[in-house]
């Protein structure tokens, strides 16, 4: 099984506009005061972003993150925490996207970030 099944990301929307994934807050997950680990999230938000980026690109061309800044707001203690990912600007060779996670149990914004992605042709 791959380590990204195995923390549990699932999907709730998937269309060229947006992306929302969500991901449980469970013990082996957290950080000593029961919050989910930022890299767990910053993951999240760029698995969230990186595929909605990879929508907008032409066959055969992918997408690499070039940038990604993330503003941590409030720890998710309840969650789950669910990712929102919707398109900036999708160019022929950057998509801007932004993210938005919320700890769905508190109906708090936890994080807010931003992302570029790179368009790679095919090889």
């Amino acid at each position: 099984m791959h380590i990204l099944n195995q923390l549990g990301y699932r999907d709730l929307v998937e269309d060229d506009e947006r992306l929302v994934m969500e991901m449980d807050n469970r013990p082996d997950l957290t950080n000593v005061r029961g919050a989910l680990q930022g890299g767990l999230l910053a993951t999240l938000i760029d698995i969230a972003a990186g595929r909605l980026a990879g929508r907008h690109v032409g066959p055969g061309q992918d997408v690499t993150t070039a940038d990604m800044t993330v503003h941590f707001l409030a720890p998710v203690v309840v969650g789950p925490a669910r990712a929102e990912a919707t398109i900036l600007r999708a160019g022929r060779r950057l998509i801007v996207t932004s993210v938005d996670v919320t700890d769905v149990g508190r109906d708090r914004l936890a994080a807010r970030s931003t992302l570029s992605f790179a368009v790679l042709d095919p090889r």
